[in-house]
């Protein structure tokens, strides 16, 4: 089986930063395409940036200049560094991994369990 465990979330001020990470572990044989998703109360769960196996990323527009995703390879784990907070930020974020188990022969998504991010003064 495979596990994503995240952490580093809280409570942040305006104008603050987080840093979340997200570990995966099990019978990994390779991840291609690791991301971070959001959601908000009330709204459906939007992506909030993905990086590649070659770290190649993108980021959603509201995101772009303050987030910054980057994984390492080796620990199978994705950050997410989170700068210049706002409000808006706050929802709960979630990791996926796209990954390969060992012996099998497709991919397949896996998810986190959620950390809170709330953003207030």
């Amino acid at each position: 089986q495979v596990q994503l465990v995240e952490s580093g979330g809280g409570l942040v001020q305006p104008g603050g930063s987080l840093r979340l990470s997200c570990a995966a572990s099990g019978s990994i044989f390779s991840i291609s395409v690791m991301g971070w998703y959001r959601q908000a109360p009330g709204k459906q769960r939007e992506l909030v940036a993905l990086i590649t196996g070659i770290s190649s990323t993108t980021y959603t527009d509201s995101v772009k200049g303050r987030f910054t995703i980057t994984r390492d390879n080796a620990k199978n784990t994705v950050y997410l560094q989170m700068n210049s907070l706002k409000p808006e930020d706050t929802a709960v974020y979630y990791c996926n991994a796209h990954l390969r188990l060992i012996g099998a022969t497709s991919y397949t998504t896996y998810w986190g369990q959620g950390t809170q991010v709330t953003v207030s003064s």
